[in-house]
């Protein structure tokens, strides 16, 4: 599903600009950019959590994280993430220290270690991330940072966009045209800027549950946005 936010008006029978017309490098321009945004519904989630250990000794930590992130790994499994759409994200061990008052100065002091691995789970079925968080925090899970909806194919919403933010363009043209009295005689130049090509995912941070109910997790809506400049030639 992809509904467009910025809707077109008919340019077609309006406007007329020669593209290709003989331009010379001294014509004045019209320097313009214009940016659309649609919406489309993701098909994807990643989660991202992990576990945080501490123990007195660094192999003592790291011993205790591997153990819980087995069971980690063996939840997500049963939940339905395949192998393949499992990535460690981060693995540190780090000392912890304590500060210690002394006379005229403060001394850090190591009280133990922190072992943190971190894994990305992706979730093929959105309806399930809820279900998926759940797995994970009762086999040990105790670092969560958020879920990330994504899509696997975003050519069409982007190419939408695009056209959308040309047809705005062209009309912000037009206007300027009118407005202060020229002609426009073609288009000397026009591109994509920015990230145009990139699409803008939202990230939903999920509330935890106290009761035996599924973590609430909305998917919402992906929002993709294309901006396009061109450079028209004018006529005074």
């Amino acid at each position: 599903m992809i509904r467009t936010l910025i809707t077109s008006t008919a340019l077609a029978a309006t406007l007329c600009l020669p593209a290709f017309a003989q331009l010379q490098d001294n014509d004045p321009t019209l320097s313009l950019s214009e940016s659309a945004t649609v919406q489309m519904a993701p098909d994807f989630a990643t989660v991202s959590s992990g576990v945080v250990s501490r123990a007195e000794t660094a192999q003592g930590a790291v011993r205790a994280n591997a153990q819980a992130m087995s069971e980690v790994f063996d939840a997500l499994r049963r939940a339905g993430v395949d192998s393949d759409d499992m990535q460690t994200a981060q693995l540190s061990v780090s000392p912890v220290y304590a500060d210690r008052r002394q006379p005229n100065q403060i001394e850090r002091t190591i009280i133990g270690y922190e072992a943190r691995n971190q894994v990305s789970a992706k979730v093929r079925d959105t309806d399930r991330v809820g279900q998926v968080i759940d797995a994970m925090v009762s086999a040990g899970a105790n670092n969560i940072n958020g879920v990330t909806f994504g899509a696997e194919d975003t050519d069409e919403a982007m190419n939408e966009a695009r056209r959308a933010a040309i047809a705005e363009l062209l009309a912000k043209a037009e206007l300027f045209a009118d407005a202060a009295g020229f002609e426009l005689c073609g288009i000397r130049s026009m591109g994509e800027s920015g990230m145009g090509r990139q699409p803008v995912y939202e990230t939903r941070m999920m509330s935890m549950a106290d009761d035996m109910m599924a973590t609430p997790v909305a998917a919402g809506t992906l929002t993709l946005t294309a901006t396009v400049s061109a450079d028209f030639c004018i006529n005074q």
